[in-house]
């Protein structure tokens, strides 16, 4: 009789934990997610990553712990060598590793990168956290609740550019959750090749496929197979917007209304930041009641851009000889800035590269 109540206490306390342990909604699968690569990485719902997998064409939904509150000043970061941080973690050198994106769990002093312990189409794919004092923690991937969806069209797995590049890797190159949808941005493989793709999230069988053409202004033409580098979510003029930015710059929007299943949709290119040069991060953020973007750049620094004439920009329609449309500064005390994301509603974070490491350090935004 004793073991008899000790198994069925035992039995019931297993049935406790795993209802108290129960999977977020929408993540329908337990496990070790298939990740071929991780790449650009968004928060959505509390406790709920969406991780991009350009080689395997594909975006996890994964669950991690929800976000701790912050107190004090925990949100600060100013964290050294975060790339042999993770590297040590990963039992590799620095020199092995490639940080691919940054992410803020929303109210909450962690930031998670997804990382690659290699380079190339061997490498393997890692998710870390970091937090204000600077421990760095692997992300568990064995036995995890999510959820997966597949891209439909996306490049073939060998298929290359003209300079011989994967296009694979350009299946998916930024992502972002809004109002309930994934919105990914990349490459199919159609002749009308650049996309934003839309997942309602709990993930279904429907995937909403638009396809965008841009006038980039730097090259004198419309294009259809560049693929958006990095976008934010923004209002204009009261109507839902999407703010994409294109290599060699322009800066597009595209209303959130006209982005429809099977539309070719003409975003109106408002900006021409300066050409031989690629965007790596773009936010949104308001301060003394006017709203900015930061964007991080390759060759052009950190650029602040004031979005107040945005509703009133006319379309650039005409070859411009380097910058033309909204205005804009560069930071010149922020340098090597690689990604950045929003810590709190007055402060960013920065994946800064000075020499031959990589740090994290929070600004104030300016």
């Amino acid at each position: 009789m004793k073991w008899t109540f000790v198994l069925a206490m035992a039995i019931a306390l297993a049935g406790f934990a795993s209802a108290s342990q129960a999977a977020t909604p929408g993540l329908d699968q337990s496990g070790k997610p298939d990740l071929k690569s991780a790449g650009p990485i968004a928060f959505g719902p509390d406790g709920v990553l969406f991780v991009a997998d350009p080689a395997g064409a594909a975006v996890f939904a994964i669950e991690v712990p929800k976000a701790k509150p912050v107190e004090g000043k925990a949100g600060e970061f100013k964290v050294a060598g975060v790339d042999a941080k993770v590297a040590s973690l990963l039992g590799t050198t620095a020199g092995d590793i490639l940080i691919n994106d940054l992410a803020v769990q929303p109210g909450s002093s962690v930031a998670y990168l997804s990382v690659s312990r290699g380079k190339g189409p061997a490498g393997t794919p890692a998710l870390v956290t970091v937090d204000s004092q600077g421990a760095v923690a692997l992300v568990g991937l064995d036995k995890v609740n999510y959820a997966k969806v597949a891209l439909s069209n996306a490049p073939e797995a060998d298929a290359k550019d003209k300079r011989g590049n994967s296009l694979r890797n350009e299946s998916i190159t930024d992502l972002a959750y809004i109002d309930g949808r994934v919105l990914v941005a990349g490459l199919s493989n159609e002749e009308f090749a650049s996309k934003l793709r839309a997942f309602r999230f709990p993930f279904g069988k429907e995937e909403d496929d638009t396809s965008i053409e841009i006038y980039h202004g730097a090259h004198g033409a419309f294009e259809t197979r560049a693929p958006v580098r990095t976008f934010v979510p923004l209002i204009v003029a009261g109507e839902p917007q999407i703010l994409a930015a294109y290599t060699c710059t322009p800066l597009v929007r595209f209303p959130l209304s006209d982005l429809k299943p099977g539309a070719k949709v003409r975003g109106t290119t408002i900006a021409e930041l300066g050409n031989r040069n690629r965007p790596l991060d773009i936010v949104s953020y308001e301060k003394d009641g006017k709203t900015y973007l930061l964007i991080a750049n390759s060759a052009r620094g950190v650029m602040k851009v004031t979005t107040e004439t945005i509703a009133d920009q006319k379309g650039i329609t005409e070859k411009v000889a380097d910058k033309a449309g909204l205005a804009y500064e560069t930071l010149e005390a922020l340098k090597g800035v690689e990604h950045l994301d929003k810590l709190s509603p007055t402060q960013a974070l920065l994946l800064v590269r000075t020499g031959d490491a990589v740090g994290l350090e929070s600004i104030q935004l300016p």
